[in-house]
């Protein structure tokens, strides 16, 4: 086995990247306290072809250093808004026909291997802050809630690995 070289990886530049059809994904930041973990939600976005970004309330937003910084980029490929809050966004995102999900362990959620989307339609996720995770308030807003099922003693992950962890899943499906 050989390690491939930058140039064998098949790369898009920003322009390739904004031109290329985008998986019909929206993720949705809810008041992450952390602008390492926006940053890396940008970067895991843009290796998954995401629709967009929507950033909500206290959520560091580009041009941010440490968003920046662990986004190597993928904030200026990935399409991103800000929004005042959660539910401005959930707006926003019925408006355009999407079914919203929160990703957040609650009462009758659906185990995240067991979601049914076709890979085609649109689907945005909520992640929430990494104390308090998704607000009660926005999950009344939502169609339903994904949960990561979890083995261990712990029963939650960093917001940036959850996003990878759904993100890869919903992907998987139509690639």
């Amino acid at each position: 086995m050989r390690k491939l070289s930058m140039e064998e990886l098949g790369r898009k530049s920003v322009d390739e990247f904004r031109r290329s059809e985008k998986m019909p994904i929206v993720v949705v930041l809810e008041n992450i306290r952390s602008a390492y973990n926006v940053g890396s939600v940008f970067r895991t976005s843009d290796a998954f072809l995401v629709e967009a970004i929507y950033v909500t309330g206290y959520s560091a937003k580009p041009p941010h250093k440490e968003v920046r910084k662990t986004a190597l980029g993928a904030e200026e490929t990935v399409r991103w808004s800000h929004f005042a809050n959660a539910a401005a966004a959930i707006g926003v995102l019925r408006e355009e026909g999407y079914r919203v999900f929160a990703v957040e362990q609650v009462q009758d959620s659906i185990k995240l291997h067991q979601l049914e989307w076709d890979g085609q339609s649109k689907i945005a996720v909520v992640l929430g802050n990494e104390v308090v995770g998704v607000e009660q308030s926005t999950i009344a807003l939502c169609d339903g809630c994904i949960e990561i099922p979890q083995l261990g003693m712990k029963h939650s992950l960093n917001i940036a690995t959850a996003a990878g962890v759904v993100l890869w899943e919903l992907v998987r499906k139509s690639v």
